[in-house]
């Protein structure tokens, strides 16, 4: 049993003594590569909405203000309820 359970150890320890091997490290310019796509993409994303939303406002800016605000009401002050 106890050989077994060192095959077993030994079968899930990746890293060699001496370090990473190369698979392990191109693994790992392959994954932090993709990562760094993923954040650019994630950038261009907010981007993108930060343009739209800043056209919107400007678009908005140029009509009368009263076209943000749908009623004429003060706006109410939210409390919580209390028990």
């Amino acid at each position: 049993m106890e050989s077994s359970q060192n095959a077993r150890h030994d079968h899930h320890d990746t890293v060699s003594p001496e370090g990473p091997t190369m698979h392990e490290f191109e693994l790992h310019r392959m994954r932090t590569a993709e990562l760094r796509r993923e954040a650019q993409q994630h950038r261009l994303v907010r981007e993108a909405v930060r343009a739209r939303r800043a056209a919107r406002r400007a678009d908005a800016g140029h009509e009368a203000p009263a076209a943000e605000s749908h009623t004429d009401r003060p706006r109410r002050l939210r409390l919580p309820r209390t028990a």
